[in-house]
């Protein structure tokens, strides 16, 4: 009998610990003044077109590396007349999708009747530069692996300051696990990245 009792007792710890290891990882609520991103702007190829390069480009073109050259195409800036860019595919690119070879987007520009490819995550934010938006922003972070969480504000909500976008956004996890909630800051002048956890909360996007 005193076995068993000091046995539930031990259980009874473990259970007390293990639920406060559990609740003190739970995302903590987002301020007030925080407002809900778009939901048109959890696709990505939606993003492309607000953003603003640093450089001067006379055009430039994000594609998915597929080879129907119609559907290849995200998104496009407006190309002169007499310019036209027939380049070949990279080997490589950015937001690789799936194993195959025909899953990664990359970024075409002509500059000085140059063609440039911009080819990796590091490139993208490169060709991007100052971030100016709240569509660069999230493309600046999904080059670090966040992605915008239309479901839940935890996941998917920001503010802007003078000097730095302020986001609240996650990263993929398979149901049914939790998503983690992150507070990120963006510099706008340089893009550079802060990032600290807020916690766990419940995926909403699962379906099992």
């Amino acid at each position: 009998m005193c076995t068993n009792t000091f046995l539930m007792k031990i259980i009874s710890v473990v259970f007390v610990l293990t639920s406060g290891l559990f609740f003190s990882q739970t995302a903590k609520t987002i301020p007030t003044d925080y407002r809900k991103i778009p939901e048109i702007l959890d696709t990505v190829d939606y993003l492309y077109p607000f953003v603003k390069p640093d450089k001067k480009y006379a055009y430039w073109k994000v594609l998915r590396n597929i080879n129907d050259p119609e559907k290849a195409i995200i998104y496009e800036s407006q190309m002169p007349d007499y310019m036209t860019i027939n380049e070949p595919a990279p080997p490589q690119g950015f937001f690789q999708e799936c194993v195959t070879e025909n899953c990664f987007s990359y970024v075409i520009a002509c500059k000085s009747e140059r063609a440039e490819y911009f080819t990796n995550e590091q490139q993208l934010r490169d060709f991007i530069g100052s971030v100016d938006n709240i569509s660069e922003a999230l493309l600046v972070a999904k080059t670090y692996g966040y992605t915008f969480d239309s479901k839940n504000i935890l996941g998917g909500s920001y503010k802007m300051e003078s000097d730095y976008f302020l986001l609240y956004l996650s990263k993929p996890k398979d149901c049914p696990a939790p998503k983690e909630s992150f507070f990120i800051r963006i510099n706008k002048k340089t893009g550079k990245l802060e990032e600290k956890s807020n916690g766990l909360y419940k995926n909403d996007n699962c379906t099992q």
